[in-house]
């Protein structure tokens, strides 16, 4: 921790922030210690009423019995306007000089209440500390006091101190003793009040540094979403031309090596696009914070993507879909669950052999409805397992037929799914396949 504050006030750069901040939390603290304090010497009045024989015999109660009064009359003060200063601040969003004011005053308030209830029990300070060391104690800790403040508390302390001393007309040697002890206590109170200060003072600017910079990362987010949308979309209209020029060659003749040259490039325009689809879907997930939904029922419509993927691959791979649950329904957006399932069934296509199975299948665990769409291809080496969801990830591989990964499309999954209010979770075993489980809130439809 940084004890530069303990001798010095805070940098000019941070101080007016710094002392908005904490002048609000002094004003709480205050209210706080208002209502301590009044219930505690309300109490004490209580028990007056209850048991007035016995504490009534009690040395020293004329004094005991006239501070009770002065503290349950002065205390209710502080509360109020304390209560009355929080309010303004809230709509001012300001700190006065009134603020500062009561603030000193009530620590003042406190700590002189500590020292004369010490004086009263014993007419000697030394004797009976506890009360004095509380106070003083509970004010280092509870309020926050510039450098200059803590000193000028220290003073006012003290002159009240040596005028309760002269008061109580203390000899000559036990005032010097006194002074030594109260030279102590105030020391140890200066010491403890610029710790939390200073420790106080370093966990704000903190949190500032963690907003700046969280809103530096935020900047910078957005401004990186800006540039992929723009670059994509920029990007499709040369690729569209180059596609188109490549059509109207295949209307002429063209020998076989023309024509292989021709469908490498609408081969590499149809990648190109699929890129530029991932980008601008990453960029337009991470800018919406909701996404419309409707109520779908998820057996039927998982079982129409399967079929999808049954026409599309042929006998290359079986995909197959299983339900364990009759009917369950699930708030989806329709078009971007749909590019999960996609994504997902995609994958496992990809690191799947020839005949081998894809398996969807659909359940429901209480109140979740569980998705999951299983391989039994090469799996994921354990290394790369906890990269997979992260966008642009070094753990896109080539599948088996030699596909290409882009490192977006399980990010892509997993932000869509998060904004439905589920997760994604994946186990695999390297050379037996892989599990994507995907979990949504269920609907109660009737």
């Amino acid at each position: 921790m940084n004890t530069h504050f303990f001798f010095n006030s805070l940098p000019v750069k941070y101080r007016s922030q710094y002392r908005l901040h904490y002048t609000y939390q002094n004003l709480v603290a205050i209210r706080g210690a208002s209502i301590v304090f009044l219930l505690l010497n309300v109490i004490i009045r209580i028990l007056y009423l209850i048991f007035p024989i016995s504490l009534t015999k009690a040395q020293n109660f004329p004094e005991f019995n006239f501070s009770n009064w002065v503290f349950i009359i002065i205390t209710p003060v502080f509360l109020i306007a304390s209560n009355l200063f929080i309010v303004s601040f809230k709509s001012l969003k300001k700190a006065t000089t009134g603020m500062s004011l009561l603030i000193f005053l009530f620590a003042l308030y406190i700590i002189v209440c500590g020292m004369y209830s010490s004086f009263i029990a014993t007419s000697n300070p030394s004797n009976a500390l506890t009360l004095y060391l509380v106070a003083l104690s509970l004010i280092s800790v509870i309020i926050v006091f510039e450098y200059y403040e803590t000193v000028l508390l220290l003073i006012a302390i003290e002159l009240f101190f040596t005028s309760l001393l002269f008061y109580s007309e203390t000899p000559a040697t036990d005032m010097l003793y006194n002074q030594l002890i109260s030279a102590i206590l105030l020391s140890g109170f200066y010491f403890i009040s610029r710790y939390f200060f200073s420790y106080k003072a370093n966990y704000y600017f903190q949190v500032i540094e963690i907003r700046e910079k969280n809103s530096e990362i935020e900047k910078a987010s957005e401004f990186k979403n800006q540039v992929l949308g723009m670059v994509a979309h920029d990007l499709r209209n040369p690729i569209a031309a180059v596609e188109s020029i490549a059509m109207m060659m295949e209307l002429d003749e063209v020998d076989e090596e023309t024509q292989d040259n021709i469908n490498m490039m609408k081969a590499s325009c149809v990648k190109a696009r699929s890129i530029i689809d991932d980008l601008l879907e990453a960029a337009r997930n991470e800018n919406i914070a909701v996404i419309e939904t409707q109520d779908i029922e998820l057996n039927q419509w998982l079982n129409n993507i399967v079929g999808e993927w049954k026409l599309q691959l042929g006998n290359k791979v079986n995909v197959l879909f299983s339900s364990s649950v009759s009917v369950v329904h699930a708030l989806i957006n329709n078009e971007k669950f749909h590019r999960v399932i996609d994504n997902l069934i995609s994958n496992a296509v990809k690191f799947s052999k020839d005949r081998d199975n894809v398996d969807v299948r659909l359940l429901k665990q209480n109140d979740t409805v569980v998705i999951e769409v299983q391989d039994y291809g090469m799996g994921i080496p354990a290394g790369m397992l906890p990269e997979i969801f992260n966008q642009f990830s070094k753990a896109g591989r080539a599948g088996l037929r030699g596909e290409k990964s882009t490192g977006l499309g399980l990010s892509i999954v997993r932000q869509i799914i998060e904004k439905h209010k589920g997760t994604i979770s994946v186990t695999s075993t390297e050379g037996q396949g892989s599990t994507f489980r995907i979990t949504l809130p269920v609907v109660n439809s009737f």
